[in-house]
């Protein structure tokens, strides 16, 4: 494993990193709910530090909050040899870890990621930005941080919904690289699943990949199986009452099932396959409620996403479980087909 992520309690991994380390001043940025839960995990090991806290969720992803951050650098006299801890999840490690990038033309930044989604998936990897205009993810950059410190004691403070919402990206890793793994925890119920083992067994996938493909020219794509149309479906779902939104992971198993279906249509996927991921998603995450006039919408999405090519909408896709193609051109007739697929 790449010794930037670490895998140990975080009062071993964190003064570990500080004390082979010169830094003129340490900056935390945390959200509402890790400022009050994890911090204290951390708060006895840091030497003097400050901290700029903001509102938590995706729809806070955004240019106004990063100024806000950039702000409270400026106002903190931050140089060149300062160090960020973004002590958080996805959006903390994707806005936080981008404000570092690009203060100064980059500072050093480590993750310290708290909920199982970004244990496994959004910390690794150096893929950072924010939404922009509605579109997820749509300004970034590509910047490794310093160290990636994972500790699963941090799982503790999260609701059952976020640790759902996380393994939908371990279902992901397993059903694109690992078919034997995806066996074994399809036999399993949620409640009975293995997180330590398998946060290291995603972080390993994730990492072959990145290694080979940093800036996503090729095989890095296949990471964003069920991410095609599982966006466009979370973005879509952003713009409606809070209540009714959905969660990244819950987001991308609908898009693994439409893209499932999408692979068996191609016949790069069996029946039995097919079968297998829909029967376990939709006992894992149940049926989201999606209205005829989202279909069109969700549709429309897609032809934002990053992976395009000559306004040709390309989509990762399964040959076979533990196995994927990318660069493969859908089209509008399809994926309607395959959100139809969906709601049955």
């Amino acid at each position: 494993m790449n010794e930037s992520v670490v895998i140990a309690p975080i009062s071993e991994s964190l003064s570990g990193f500080l004390s082979s380390s010169e830094y003129s001043k340490v900056f935390l940025i945390t959200d509402n709910n890790t400022k009050k839960h994890c911090y204290p995990y951390l708060k006895a090991i840091l030497p003097g530090h400050s901290i700029v806290n903001v509102p938590s969720g995706e729809s806070n992803k955004l240019l106004s909050t990063c100024e806000k951050i950039w702000d409270a650098m400026t106002k903190e006299a931050l140089d060149r040899h300062a160090l960020v801890i973004n002590v958080g999840g996805g959006v903390i490690g994707d806005m936080g870890g981008f404000c570092a990038a690009v203060y100064k033309r980059g500072i050093d930044f480590i993750q310290v990621p708290t909920t199982l989604l970004s244990q496994v998936d959004a910390s690794v990897g150096g893929k950072l930005g924010i939404d922009f205009q509605g579109f997820k993810n749509h300004l970034g950059v590509f910047t490794m941080p310093k160290r990636v410190l994972i500790d699963p004691v941090f799982l503790q403070t999260l609701p059952e919904r976020e640790i759902r919402s996380g393994f939908a990206e371990i279902i992901k890793h397993c059903l694109i690289a690992d078919a034997a793994k995806w066996e074994e925890i399809r036999q399993k119920d949620f409640e009975e699943q293995n997180w330590t083992d398998l946060i290291a067994h995603s972080v390993k996938i994730k990492q072959v990949v990145v290694d080979q493909d940093p800036t996503e020219k090729g095989l890095r794509k296949i990471l964003n199986f069920g991410h095609t149309l599982g966006h466009a479906v979370e973005t879509c779902f952003l713009n409606k009452p809070a209540k009714e939104r959905l969660f990244h992971g819950e987001a991308i198993a609908v898009g693994m099932i439409m893209e499932s279906y999408l692979s068996f249509s191609r016949k790069m996927i069996d029946q039995r396959t097919l079968t297998d991921i829909e029967e376990f998603l939709f006992a894992t995450y149940g049926k989201v409620n999606m209205k005829a006039e989202d279909i069109e919408e969700i549709i429309a999405l897609t032809r934002q996403d990053k992976k395009n090519k000559e306004k040709e909408v390309r989509f990762s896709l399964l040959k076979g479980a533990g196995q994927c193609a990318f660069d493969i051109v859908v089209s509008a007739s399809e994926m309607r087909k395959s959100i139809a697929y969906y709601l049955g």
